[in-house]
């Protein structure tokens, strides 16, 4: 027999899965009613440590606990190499690892989500309301596209280094517009380049978690759980009533009278929806899964920029910026296109991969990745097991697609030409990596540089055709009280970096909540 004391610390109205962007704007919503009983879990740790919240410090996340350290399969497209894929886990996910850019998307992200859905919620217009209302935005007066007075601090880079304001200028001398910042005008047409917008509130990494949640810890209808695997999920039938986790080895149950948010990330939410029965039927026979619900698109469509690192020399030493990445740049190299894509960041020191650090690399130098916006490859998360500690596969088939290649090629030069403009100078000496313009020397470059701008999405899409996971609603297809929102949900990569994007995939979820059930 339950009692009552056990059914309080056990049974939710709405249990959300992952404290990252995403799953902590759900949680922080639905909180705000205190009549709302609310249970988040976390696999991670708190965040209360330098490497957090020391702007600078984001790169000692990498490959550490606060790092799920996933790792690509061999891939032939990059001469075999396994590529690290590094996402965020504890308190904040991605949003206190991340380089902290704020960056919303292009008009045509969302014009696409919204008829990939059917569902004019998630046109621009739509979003652009959203964001309105979570920023609190301190830079250039923009109040038909920016916000004042929600719960996201967002702001210029604060004393750009001069390598972000050479950059932006020898953008302009190449024929590129520039701007303010990269979130308003810029986004609407054909791109440009400015400074960026960063989650940096005085002098400290402001996280979704922050924002969000934080301010509601304490609160007696929120309860949050650190260092606790989401394992599988609990069914009656079609229907989603709870969660299995695992906390230093034990097993417990929870359960959640209205609805399960999956915020798990686009590797970890389609391996959880797999390993409880909800895939391709194909996947989950092989492992001995017995089947709830066929979704084929599972695990499929997964997406992520991929960049490619030129590097120069400075003439002296320069100082490193909030996070060291404080200039972007946007373009579409065809003025048909509906999207950018060319996604350029700047960043203030070196950062070549394993394999073209030994190529050499300058002590003092900084970094222009050339980044593809939209690539056309895809890949695949599959199971290597059925049980909750069996790592996923992960096959993102980088530059498979041969137009990803060639634009990847366009792009590296773009960025050589970019750096020998007048503009820098004084501040740069030349050009180190790759250092050439031979076009077989370039490819072999490029095979090698390839590397992730930690933007995986795509897992379990948003749509209305056989291969959609979810609806215009995020309601997963064929089962009752589980919603996804996190990057998964995208039907393609936005333009740009992916936190702000999951903002508002998290507030898109809060609405339908509230919607379903009155409150």
């Amino acid at each position: 027999m339950t009692s009552t004391a056990d059914r309080q610390n056990s049974h939710f109205d709405f249990i959300v899965c992952g404290a990252g962007t995403s799953g902590s704007v759900v949680a922080g919503r639905l909180a705000e009613n205190p009549e709302v009983r609310v249970l988040l879990i976390e696999a991670g740790g708190d965040d209360e440590h330098p490497h957090v919240l020391e702007p600078a410090n984001w790169p000692l996340n990498l490959g550490g606990k606060r790092d799920w350290n996933f790792s690509g399969a061999a891939n032939p497209h990059l001469n075999g190499r396994e590529i690290p894929l590094n996402m965020g886990r504890g308190l904040g996910g991605g949003s206190s690892v991340n380089v902290m850019v704020w960056a919303r998307g292009h008009k045509n992200d969302w014009e696409d989500f919204a008829a990939e859905s059917d569902d004019p919620a998630w046109n621009y217009a739509s979003v652009l309301k959203i964001y309105q209302r979570v920023e609190d935005y301190w830079g250039s007066p923009d109040p038909a596209r920016r916000g004042s007075g929600g719960p996201v601090h967002v702001a210029p880079a604060r004393e750009a280094q001069p390598i972000a304001a050479a950059m932006i200028s020898a953008a302009a001398e190449m024929g590129l517009p520039t701007y303010d910042n990269p979130n308003g005008v810029m986004m609407e047409g054909r791109g440009g380049a400015a400074i960026n917008d960063l989650i940096v509130k005085n002098g400290q990494r402001h996280s979704l978690y922050r924002a969000y949640v934080k301010p509601r810890r304490g609160q007696a209808n929120l309860t949050i759980l650190t260092d606790t695997l989401v394992s599988r999920l609990l069914f009656e039938g079609q229907r989603v009533v709870g969660v299995e986790t695992l906390r230093d080895g034990q097993v417990q149950r929870y359960f959640a009278e209205r609805e399960v948010v999956l915020s798990l990330g686009a590797i970890n939410t389609p391996k959880v929806l797999m390993q409880s029965g909800l895939g391709p039927e194909e996947e989950l026979r092989r492992h001995a899964i017995p089947v709830v619900q066929h979704l084929p698109g599972v695990g499929a469509n997964h997406q992520d920029h991929v960049s490619f690192a030129v590097i120069f020399e400075y003439e002296t030493p320069q100082p490193i910026g909030y996070g060291g990445s404080e200039a972007t740049l946007y373009w579409s190299s065809d003025s048909a296109l509906r999207l950018p894509d060319m996604f350029h960041c700047q960043v203030e020191f070196p950062v070549p991969s394993a394999q073209t650090a030994a190529l050499g690399v300058p002590t003092h130098g900084w970094t222009m990745f050339a980044g593809l916006a939209h690539p056309q490859s895809r890949g695949q998360i599959t199971l290597s097991g059925p049980n909750p500690l069996d790592a996923p596969i992960i096959a993102p088939n980088t530059l498979s697609h041969p137009a990803d290649l060639r634009c990847a090629l366009e792009n590296i030069r773009f960025v050589q030409e970019l750096g020998a403009q007048a503009s820098f100078k004084d501040l740069v000496k030349g050009e180190s990596l790759p250092g050439t313009s031979d076009a077989r020397a370039l490819e072999h470059y490029a095979r090698n540089a390839a590397v992730t701008y930690w933007h995986q999405c795509g897992t379990a899409k948003m749509g209305c055709d056989e291969m959609s996971v979810v609806d215009g609603q995020l309601r997963v297809y064929g089962v009752e009280g589980l919603r996804i929102a996190d990057a998964s949900i995208m039907p393609h990569v936005t333009s740009g970096n992916t936190m702000a994007p999951c903002v508002v995939i998290g507030e898109r979820a809060v609405e339908a909540i509230r919607a379903a059930y009155s409150i």
